[in-house]
């Protein structure tokens, strides 16, 4: 396993290499990340893991301040996993230079998260578009927990015609059905708790509004989210999946999104 933090050392071992699969992360590396990786190894090639944690993407200083942060055992992890490159880079050197391809934002970037995190998405694509000017892997893995940032990138690359295959890979979860998160090491054993009734709740609530759409009331279902004691419920909202619209029929392929709070712990999903 070779790690670089420097670009241009990273862009000189890439040279000749046309099947790079890559795998981008902020560490604190769980079960979703170690899917997204044993999925790359299914294609040839090498596969390239970063470890940032990007500020440009935290619309809160505190956030940002207490992410998880394990380098140490992130490193060991991707060792274990016979990982071909890691990519460390800091602040510097991701953001030292202008890229090629401006940032596309899509309109769907104000919808969901968006509304409650002003700036997230465009430090998102932002990153994002300069690491694969960076690397221009042949493929980019990511998780469909995060299917809004997925679209985003889905769009930005598409737009601005950059050669990426991106991979969408399955959500991940635990025992409990908390969908894996590097932000679930913050969570002590009652927040744990709360958040598997959450997810058990809503999935129940989906197969019920899956057989009738007039079941589905966004007021209803965060004051039945508070009543299982989370903080806050930023929005529980449905969207088609391929129209990015709010579905007008049971028969749309639409998912369930749920932004929430533990203490000061936000957490996502979409069932």
């Amino acid at each position: 396993m070779k790690i670089f933090k420097d670009k241009h050392l990273l862009q000189k071992e890439l040279i000749g290499e046309k099947s790079l699969s890559f795998v981008p992360t902020m560490g604190g590396l769980h079960k979703g990340h170690i899917s997204l990786i044993k999925k790359a190894k299914n294609y040839k090639g090498k596969i390239l893991v970063s470890i940032f944690i990007n500020p440009k993407q935290f619309n809160n200083k505190n956030d940002f301040k207490n992410y998880p942060r394990n380098l140490k055992t992130d490193l060991s992890i991707l060792k274990k996993l016979n990982i071909d490159i890691v990519y460390i880079p800091n602040e510097n050197d991701i953001f030292s230079f202008l890229p090629k391809k401006k940032v596309y934002i899509d309109k769907f970037s104000s919808k969901l998260c968006g509304k409650f995190r002003k700036g997230h998405f465009k430090g998102v694509l932002n990153v994002i578009n300069r690491f694969l000017e960076i690397i221009k892997p042949k493929r980019l893995l990511l998780g469909l927990k995060d299917f809004q940032q997925l679209i985003l990138i889905k769009k930005h690359t598409k737009k601005r015609r950059i050669k990426v295959d991106i991979i969408s890979c399955k959500t991940i979860r635990e025992k409990n059905g908390i969908a894996c998160s590097s932000r679930n090491q913050k969570l002590d054993k009652k927040k744990i708790k709360i958040a598997s009734k959450v997810h058990l709740f809503l999935n129940k609530k989906k197969r019920i509004i899956k057989k009738d759409l007039l079941n589905f009331s966004s007021y209803y279902l965060k004051k039945e989210l508070m009543k299982l004691k989370v903080s806050k419920v930023d929005y529980v909202e449905l969207y088609n999946l391929n129209t990015l619209k709010k579905p007008m029929s049971k028969k749309e392929n639409f998912n369930l999104f749920v932004a929430y709070f533990l203490g000061n712990i936000r957490l996502i999903d979409n069932f």
